[in-house]
């Protein structure tokens, strides 16, 4: 059965009426074309109307949407022969993290990326998007291979977070992180970043240092979960709605403070509705950040990348 979301029920109410007017048409002879028409116009205005003028906690759960495309459904559609490559060349393989080669309209890339299951049982295996060191490991490895060879490097950001739990802690999952960070930092090829849905604190900024950063139209970024921030402000994880509304977490905030430099519209509904579409919509954004990163010399690009996180947020001196 289909995920339907609170605000979506309208829609969907609407939808069923339809289509029962259609079923009473087909098995009778009352002629209901007029009234299905008319009911179709309201339905297109109503997913107008619901879908351009959505809350932070409605893009949240857009977001969380279990069947929201991931990673490898990207991959699926927007790269051709992709090799996946497996392990951290230290403890092992962590499956919540996705990295290979292959290419792009025949430009060879890397392609790091969170992967998340939709059903329960992949989701357990790939311990719901949610990478352990070996993944950070394991994706810094191959963003290096992609230096070594001079392969651009695109990220796909979709996570809750890194794992929290005390194994991860115990074989280095804040050292792994901090490495991550550092070493994007001073790569010298082009780094794409993409946030697909969950931009989790620093379990996504692991793969999130890039020259250019965008974010799909329904995809969150945020330093903590809502719920997280809501049990942390208020001390109760059900005020999570206003957290959402506080954290100034959606495409349009990070676009406003610059820490974005494209949002990439989604068909109505989110970008489960049509991954074919949605993927060419990404593909459009990628085409245009590669074809201005290429030509950049390695000290262009440097520095470049320096000035863009050196302009992010503001401070102010008290004396």
């Amino acid at each position: 059965m289909n995920q339907v979301l609170e605000f979506e029920k309208p829609v969907v109410n609407l939808k069923g009426k339809i289509e029962e007017l259609k079923n009473i048409s087909k098995d009778s002879e009352i002629d209901l074309t007029v009234e299905i028409e008319t009911l179709e116009r309201k339905l297109a205005k109503l997913e107008l109307d619901i879908y351009s003028n959505l809350k932070p906690w409605d893009r949240v759960q857009v977001a969380r949407h279990q069947m929201r495309p991931t990673t490898l459904d990207y991959i699926d559609h927007l790269f051709t022969d992709f090799l996946e490559f497996h392990g951290d060349r230290y403890y092992g393989d962590d499956e919540a993290i996705v990295a290979g080669i292959g290419f792009y309209h025949d430009q060879p890339v890397t392609i790091v990326g969170h992967q998340r299951g939709k059903k329960t049982k992949e989701n357990i295996r790939r311990n719901f998007g949610m990478p352990h060191p070996e993944g950070y490991r394991k994706a810094i490895r191959h963003m290096k291979q992609a230096e070594k060879f001079n392969r651009p490097i695109v990220t796909f950001i979709d996570t809750k977070g890194a794992e929290p739990g005390r194994e991860a802690e115990e074989r280095g999952q804040s050292e792994a992180i901090a490495y991550n960070l550092k070493a994007m930092g001073g790569l010298k090829v082009p780094i794409i970043c993409i946030v697909i849905g969950e931009g989790g604190s620093g379990g996504a900024l692991a793969l999130g240092v890039g020259d250019r950063i965008h974010m799909l139209e329904n995809s969150t970024y945020s330093v903590i979960s809502p719920e997280g921030a809501a049990a942390l402000l208020w001390k109760d994880a059900g005020q999570a709605q206003r957290a959402a509304e506080s954290m100034r977490i959606t495409a349009p905030d990070l676009k406003e403070f610059a820490i974005i430099d494209e949002i990439i519209s989604e068909p109505i509904g989110g970008a489960h509705r049509d991954v074919v579409e949605q993927a060419k919509r990404i593909d459009k954004v990628l085409q245009q950040s590669l074809t201005s990163l290429l030509p950049l010399s390695e000290e262009e690009l440097l520095e470049q990348r320096w000035n863009k996180y050196a302009k992010m947020g503001e401070f102010t001196e008290v004396e």
